[in-house]
């Protein structure tokens, strides 16, 4: 058994003031996307896309926060929150969906796209390589928030986390951000980086399959969220919404558009 580092989830206290490593994630997150997207419009010379960079990256960067908020609040705890409806409002505390950012991010990328006359599946193409650096920065984020724990198991790198119990646990927030984080974005960025010509659509439909297929296995070692439980006695809400997403992506590769349509 390994020891949980506890290590504090404040990194500093400015007055009354704090700055969390789970905040601190998401920003090394956008920044990490702002990065990579500006790096792949100068190397394959997207001067389409160009024009509109910084008012996007604002649109999605607002989409993540509110739409992560607002898909915990609606798919994990809606009837705490109708008690509580002020603690919507705090996400430092945690409580952030994967599935709800990433649809509000689609939403608020179609009307942008729209808005501008631009491809909404090339553009897609361009961002969603970047988002698992996000993805496996916040995984790493609800570890230091000691949340999301893993399934009691015996495997010799379980960890006894506090507050969880006194049963060694996986450290599930670790294994999806390998997967969801490391292994996908490496899958993707040098998909991406590979030169060849790609229908538009193709990264948004390996993306949305990838981390389906990465989320549905880590979720086999994560426990279940209390007031959900297992849906229909074995599934949970996460492998619920990513087999969508595997479905989506399946979807979205058999019907491609063949030819780029900016």
């Amino acid at each position: 058994m390994i020891p949980y580092p506890e290590i504090d989830p404040v990194i500093v206290h400015i007055g009354p003031l704090q700055l969390r490593w789970y905040g601190m994630m998401y920003v090394l997150g956008f920044v990490a996307t702002y990065l990579l997207v500006r790096l792949q419009i100068r190397r394959f010379n997207l001067t389409w896309l160009a024009p509109h960079f910084e008012n996007l990256n604002f649109v999605l960067i607002v989409s993540v926060v509110l739409g992560g908020r607002l898909g915990y609040v609606l798919f994990y705890n809606p009837a705490y929150y109708l008690r509580h409806p002020l603690e919507i409002l705090a996400t430092w505390q945690g409580g952030m969906s994967f599935h709800g950012a990433f649809l509000a991010m689609i939403l608020a990328a179609i009307f942008f796209c729209r808005r501008h006359d631009l491809s909404f599946l090339a553009t897609a193409d361009v961002y969603v390589v970047t988002v698992p650096i996000g993805l496996g920065l916040g995984r790493l984020g609800n570890f230091l928030n000691n949340e999301l724990h893993g399934r009691v198991t015996d495997v010799p790198w379980a960890m006894v986390f506090p507050g969880a119990g006194p049963e060694p646990r996986h450290p599930s927030q670790l294994y999806q951000s390998l997967l969801e984080g490391v292994v996908l974005f490496l899958i993707l960025w040098f998909t991406a980086m590979g030169g060849k010509r790609r229908r538009p659509g193709t990264m948004l439909a390996l993306f949305l399959l990838f981390y389906g297929i990465f989320r549905v296995t880590a979720e086999l070692f994560r426990q279940p969220d209390p007031q959900i439980g297992f849906l229909f006695g074995f599934l949970t809400m996460g492998q619920l919404l990513s087999g969508i997403m595997i479905v989506a992506g399946l979807i979205l590769l058999a019907t491609r558009p063949k030819t780029n349509d900016r």
